[in-house]
């Protein structure tokens, strides 16, 4: 499975299918949040725990959040650009930002911004073999539609190697020199249907070998792996909770934006 090296910290032994739970928790209470003090703060928490506890690079850090920081940018000068309101700051032909738009648009660009720190975390700080284990033991999710994620998972990087392999033995063979649609046309058939044919395949065997394994037959089967609860769940639990208080404490302590509620 593709990995990068990375310094692994006590959010990563925490319990997947708990931190699954207070994730898809924290989902929610972004959305139900509209003070922007309030999701500002939040966002910042996040992004200081992001920044500590993952165990990977600043610059990796850096390349996976690029995209998150432009989707915060341009959903929030899109909404101050083009909102609507009655107090007028600027007006320039279609630009016309108002104080009610700029709010919005700085209320849903920590939003995106929260949401995207939410999943990094969740992404950087859990395998997938421990999340499916866990589910499968905590959450009794069957081990037929687990496993089958777990080796759908691992088809991936495998796609990718036949894909690269191909593309340098067709660059041996060299073009054929084709343009528009012909071109496209011809890729399709030189990287598409072959590495669609072999996924199939490889498909069908393992299909094969669940069948033998008896992954069809609902029993009780033993694991590999055993995840259970520890006291950094206890932490975890402890520290989300944490900052969701303090993030309310400060930003109706300690406002920064005159508006309290942006609906």
């Amino acid at each position: 499975m593709l990995t990068f090296p990375h310094r692994e910290t006590w959010l990563h032994r925490v319990n997947p299918s708990l931190k699954l739970l207070i994730f898809v928790a924290l989902f929610v209470g972004i959305v139900l949040i509209h003070n922007p003090n309030i999701l500002g703060c939040f966002t910042v928490f996040l992004l200081v725990l992001l920044a500590s506890w993952t165990g990977h690079p600043w610059k990796r850090l850096l390349i996976y959040t690029s995209p998150f920081l432009l989707i915060f940018v341009s959903s929030s000068t899109g909404m101050m650009f083009f909102g609507s309101g009655t107090t007028t700051w600027y007006r320039f032909g279609l630009i016309h930002i108002t104080e009610e738009s700029f709010y919005r648009g700085v209320h849903l660009g920590f939003r995106s911004l929260s949401m995207a720190a939410t999943g990094l975390l969740f992404s950087l700080t859990t395998r997938p073999v421990a999340l499916f284990y866990s589910l499968m033991q905590q959450c009794r999710l069957s081990p037929k539609y687990a496993y089958s994620f777990l080796a759908g998972l691992r088809m991936i990087p495998i796609v990718f190697d036949e894909f690269i392999t191909r593309r340098h033995a067709l660059k041996i063979r060299g073009g054929s020199g084709k343009r528009g649609l012909k071109r496209l046309y011809e890729v399709l058939q030189l990287y598409a249907i072959p590495l669609l044919a072999q996924s199939i395949r490889r498909a069908q065997r393992i299909s094969v070998a669940m069948q033998a394994k008896r992954f069809l037959v609902e029993s009780k089967r033993t694991y590999y792996y055993s995840i259970g609860y520890s006291w950094y769940d206890a932490a975890f639990i402890l520290l989300i909770g944490g900052i969701y208080g303090l993030s309310f404490w400060i930003g109706l302590t300690y406002p920064v934006l005159d508006v309290l509620d942006v609906r």
